[in-house]
């Protein structure tokens, strides 16, 4: 189904280039067609970022520290049936893979967020000229790699003081995002 969509996307694509006179050429930048051995391939609306990146002012940043945190505590739940399972006598591959899967289900969209939603979109890059917004700027792209940085380190184990970690960074991060009077964006 999917290779038909886009084998029908890209004819549409083509018929739509040929309208405008525009050859199907990788050079070319108009619109976000690429070619791919000599066929014009449209990107998958499945395959796009969850929050779209043009201005549309519709921004719930709030919801996505909650969600930071929602993430934060799936992946403890995680860890910790990972654990319990590992230690059964007769273990239960299927659920311990599930439950692996979802942990590092949940640190990818966690790196989402702070990639796509606040690096790419709601934290403005700042002129080092302007001394006080330029450190303020400079301190929540450390509180975010941080946060990134640390949702990759619970794919790699479960180590529970990761949580612990993840949840003081995502506080750090919203108090320097909302300031000290939960100042709204």
């Amino acid at each position: 189904m999917k290779k038909t969509i886009q084998i029908f996307t890209g004819i549409i694509a083509f018929t739509f280039l040929t309208a405008l006179n525009i050859q199907a050429n990788p050079s070319h930048n108009l619109l976000p067609f690429s070619v791919h051995n000599n066929y014009l391939v449209m990107p998958s609306v499945a395959e796009g970022p969850l929050h779209c990146e043009i201005p549309c002012g519709i921004f719930k940043d709030k919801m996505r520290i909650d969600l930071l945190n929602e993430h934060i505590t799936t992946i403890e739940k995680s860890m910790n049936l990972i654990n319990e399972l590992s230690k059964e006598k007769t273990i239960n591959y299927n659920q311990l893979v599930r439950w692996i899967a979802n942990k590092d289900e949940h640190a990818n969209k966690m790196q989402e967020i702070v990639s796509q939603y606040f690096l790419h979109q709601r934290v403005k890059i700042k002129k080092a000229d302007d001394k006080e917004a330029y450190k303020k700027y400079m301190q929540q792209l450390e509180s975010l790699h941080h946060i990134s940085v640390y949702a990759m380190k619970t794919k790699q184990s479960t180590d529970l003081s990761l949580i612990k970690t993840l949840q003081e960074k995502v506080g750090a991060f919203e108090h320097l995002y909302f300031g000290e009077h939960g100042h709204k964006h």
